[in-house]
């Protein structure tokens, strides 16, 4: 199945200034088919944007999840939808 996807996260924890955004940036590139942007928010958290095949969405938000990020993942909240497109790559916002 390669169905398209959007897929909207905010990251909760100690996740700005640790380079988080952009290893999110080069999973996302890693993973491939991926664009959209990681983006530090005033309230301390970080909102991640990603469009493209379903599969690699939920790779992505698995990395996300995972104890393999920089600094210290409290929580994630996801929204999916469909994909809005406009992005040129991944970036970091």
């Amino acid at each position: 199945m390669n169905e398209h996807a959007r897929l909207t996260v905010w990251v909760r924890g100690r996740v700005q200034r640790v380079g988080f955004r952009w290893f999110t940036r080069e999973n996302a590139m890693e993973i491939g088919a991926l664009e959209g942007f990681a983006l530090n928010l005033d309230d301390g958290r970080v909102q991640v944007v990603a469009e493209g095949p379903r599969e690699n969405c939920h790779r992505l938000l698995d990395w996300l999840r995972s104890s393999d990020t920089p600094g210290k993942v409290d929580g994630v909240t996801e929204i999916w939808g469909l994909p809005r497109g406009g992005y040129e790559g991944f970036a970091i916002r």
